[in-house]
């Protein structure tokens, strides 16, 4: 709290509220009071007084006031400033006009405004002669400058995304071609803003409690519970925390927490989808020679924010029998859980799309009669399901006046994105009823080559901007048509139904990329999501590269048709076909295992066809 507290803006923000409540209770105790020259209240007559009674009001005054009759200074000095003026601005035919038609002796007066100051300011000669000075060095000068260096230090320290620097290099360093899903954890709760977060000596005993119910997401090895527990505490108390507190959001299980304890949750949960938008660039950022990312910890990324947004342990993504996704895309339904899940198994329900390729009349009689629910929780269940999106990929690889493929050509992706959902919006936000603050849906889309773990091409796709979307998806279409040499009736009409698309629920979505070295490659183009789970989509493109014939190299953004397409049969349904599972299936050994003898079995076959080709 007092780190917090201890920032240049905080102490200049307090400094000033003392410095405004000084100068308020200054003002609010003067005692000095504007007093109007008003002649006819001087003498205490009325207003209209006809001289003999100005007079007589004068000689009774003269009495009490005047220097002979009077002694003290106050009263020679009130009779000469006030008794006397009023007096002779009365008795003068002149004056006493001017009062009666302007309010003032001397006749009609000027209006004047100005800014009231206290006294000790505007008064150079004396004592306090210099503080003007200072007021106005401090207020146009130390205040502008206070102001901009806290500015300054403050924009130096975070990104444009308000995301730490200290951040930034840190996930850079830790993440790794080869991470898991089941560690990007350990990467993402090392952002400088969780580090800042404080420990208090009061979080001992709850987090230790809370460390005994989420014990089992940590994956301890139960031969060693002793030193893996002693480990895991041995770690930065900041760490221990944020991870204590995440792992209490992926298991519900945050009611048990303090006030003090809940709001540092909330904290880490405000945090989680910026700091993982940011480590999911980190997993995709060029890191090879041909400027390519790494598919493996970008999938463990959306993963992770797909559970944190959902509140889904991530245990419950373990394969299980015929799904990949384990028990997780039930878990994020309303009124699901582990015992409602064997109940549906027993039924050989184990994934989602079985449930979806219900119709809803079949799906309410099913989960009312094997699960038990009730009208209303089967009402519930069915306005989420209303609520998923379902995606289609549609994706070609083409280059610039070429027919195929060869080293060293610029290859362009085009690629269109279209979501539905059962309840016919395209935009909306994403159900989750666990996540306390506001979440938008976003996508990824990435273009990768799942045996060399390499990532392609990514961008960030969003349903939500409809009229960004129009106007991207118009210049691309209208840039390839006019590269391509067509007419202009022929680049309205494509634009015209890129924009029908679009307003569909259909994104465009366009990369390039240099081919590779000669070879076939089979890529595998993924749209998923940070938000729901077991929504991803994926489908399969095959590029051919040939050797280089042609003369030269082509450099530069281009698009044309040609080139390699999807071929008929490669769009998987499915969410994940059977090269890909996740990272948290017992069976990845086998799977890469198989790869390997499949990619060995691939090279030694082209090996052997090449040899043919020269005898």
């Amino acid at each position: 709290m007092i780190s917090n507290l201890s920032t240049w803006s905080n102490l200049t923000l307090i400094l000033l509220w003392i410095l405004m409540g000084v100068l308020v209770y200054y003002i609010k105790n003067m005692n000095r009071e504007i007093q109007v020259f008003e002649p006819f209240n001087i003498l205490g007559l009325e207003a209209g007084a006809t001289d003999s009674e100005i007079k007589k009001a004068y000689r009774k005054l003269s009495v009490l006031y005047h220097p002979d009759k009077n002694p003290d200074q106050e009263a020679h000095k009130y009779f000469i400033e006030y008794i006397s003026k009023a007096y002779q601005a009365l008795t003068d035919p002149i004056s006493r006009e001017n009062y009666e038609k302007y309010g003032h002796p001397d006749g009609r007066q000027g209006f004047q405004m100005g800014i009231a100051l206290p006294t000790f300011l505007l008064n150079i000669d004396g004592a306090s002669g210099g503080i003007l000075l200072l007021w106005i060095v401090g207020v146009c000068i130390l205040l502008p400058l206070i102001v901009a260096v806290v500015y300054l230090s403050r924009s130096s320290k975070y990104t444009g995304n308000y995301v730490m620097h200290q951040t930034l290099s840190a996930y850079y360093y830790f993440m790794k071609p080869s991470l898991a899903p089941s560690k990007v954890m350990d990467v993402f709760i090392k952002a400088a803003e969780y580090m800042e977060i404080p420990v208090r000596r009061s979080d001992g005993e709850p987090l230790q409690r809370l460390f005994v119910q989420v014990r089992s997401e940590l994956n301890l090895d139960l031969k060693n519970i002793k030193q893996e527990q002693a480990k895991f505490w041995k770690q930065h108390p900041g760490l221990v925390k944020t991870q204590l507190l995440v792992l209490a959001q992926l298991t519900r299980e945050q009611e048990a927490l303090t006030p003090e304890l809940n709001r540092d949750f909330r904290r880490v949960l405000e945090l989680a989808p910026r700091l993982l938008e940011e480590l999911m660039k980190m997993a995709i950022i060029p890191r090879t020679n041909q400027g390519h990312g790494w598919l493996r910890p970008a999938i463990g990324v959306l993963e992770l924010s797909q559970c944190i947004v959902q509140a889904v342990p991530l245990n419950a993504r373990k394969a299980a029998g015929a799904s990949p996704e384990g028990n997780a895309p039930f878990l994020q339904l309303p009124h699901f859980d582990e015992s409602v899940m064997k109940k549906l198994a027993r039924k050989k329900v184990r994934t989602l799309q079985e449930l979806l390729d219900m119709s809803s009349e079949e799906r309410a009689v099913f989960l009312s009669q094997t699960a038990g629910f009730s009208d209303p929780q089967v009402q519930d269940i069915e306005m989420v399901l209303e609520m998923m999106p379902y995606t289609t990929i549609e994706a070609t690889c083409e280059t610039e006046g070429e027919e195929g493929v060869q080293e060293g050509d610029i290859v362009t992706v085009h690629t269109w994105v279209t979501l539905k959902r059962l309840n016919g919006l395209i935009a909306a936000l994403p159900h989750a009823p666990h996540y306390p603050f506001h979440k938008e849906e976003n996508f990824w889309f990435l273009l990768a080559d799942t045996n060399s773990n390499n990532v392609w091409l990514s961008q960030k796709v969003s349903f939500s901007d409809e009229v960004t979307a129009v106007a991207s998806a118009s210049k691309s279409i209208e840039d390839k048509m006019e590269g391509s040499g067509a007419s202009v009736k022929e680049t309205s009409l494509a634009v015209r139904k890129a924009v029908d698309k679009v307003k569909d629920g259909a994104r465009l979505v366009m990369g390039k990329f240099q081919a590779p070295a000669e070879g076939s490659y089979n890529l595998t183009c993924y749209l998923l999501c940070d938000s729901w789970i077991g929504c991803d989509k994926k489908t399969s493109l095959k590029l051919k590269v040939s050797k280089r014939t042609r003369a030269g190299t082509r450099g530069g953004y281009v698009a044309e048709e040609g080139g390699a397409v999807l071929e008929d049969g490669d769009e998987e349904e499915e969410e994940y076909d059977e090269d890909y599972e996740s990272e948290y299936s017992d069976d990845d050994d086998h799977h890469d295992k198989e790869r390997k003898k499949e990619s060995q079995s691939q090279s030694s076959s082209e090996e052997e066809s090449g040899s043919e080709e020269e005898d």
